[in-house]
């Protein structure tokens, strides 16, 4: 696999080596030893998926302490914009974000450490997502920031009509207005 750095030190875009031939593709999704010598130490335990239409956005969550989440995030069918944001106090990249384009097509993961929200907007008509997580999931320890927040001004790559939100989604506060326990 080849590890690419991004602008935020620790957020990575992975390119799986693939292998072609007239039946298709192989690749390893993930291997522990080569992330481990190439990223970082990790124990992944809880794995997720979602399904999406076109112009569902989905985030910006994050899981606050005890149940912080780093997350390696990769698409299995489709296309989305992924979005990680540095929501850890005294970063220098602080407020700041990466924003990756994700697809059946390339094969790319992201890798998404503690102390940052993640969301992702879905650019084909349908979306498989998958990602693994490094802890638990804990309703109580749900942490979120406005997808549409003016001081991040993501372009989530969709129309704004055409935006697609849970309900919960709609009325979280901008970076500005939480109170961050993550610290860099």
């Amino acid at each position: 696999m080849q590890v690419i750095k991004t602008d935020i030190e620790g957020v990575v875009i992975i390119e799986p080596k693939l292998f072609k031939d007239e039946r298709g593709y192989f690749f390893e999704s993930f291997n522990l030893r080569e992330f481990e010598e190439k990223v970082t130490p990790i124990k992944f335990v809880q794995d997720n998926e979602s399904k999406s239409s076109y112009g569902v956005v989905r985030g910006l969550h994050f899981q606050n302490h005890p149940y912080a989440q780093s997350k390696l995030v990769r698409v299995v069918k489709g296309k989305v914009l992924d979005v990680a944001v540095d929501i850890r106090k005294n970063s220098p990249t602080y407020g700041k974000y990466v924003a990756v384009e994700l697809s059946e097509d390339n094969h790319r993961q992201l890798f998404i450490p503690i102390g940052f929200a993640h969301g992702f907007s879905v650019l084909s008509d349908e979306v498989i997502f998958q990602y693994k997580c490094s802890n638990f999931y804990n309703k109580d320890s749900e942490g979120a920031i406005a997808w549409n927040d003016e001081d991040l001004n993501i372009d989530w790559q969709i129309p704004l009509d055409k935006i697609v939100l849970s309900e919960k989604d709609k009325h979280h506060l901008p970076l500005n207005r939480i109170d961050s326990q993550f610290k860099y």
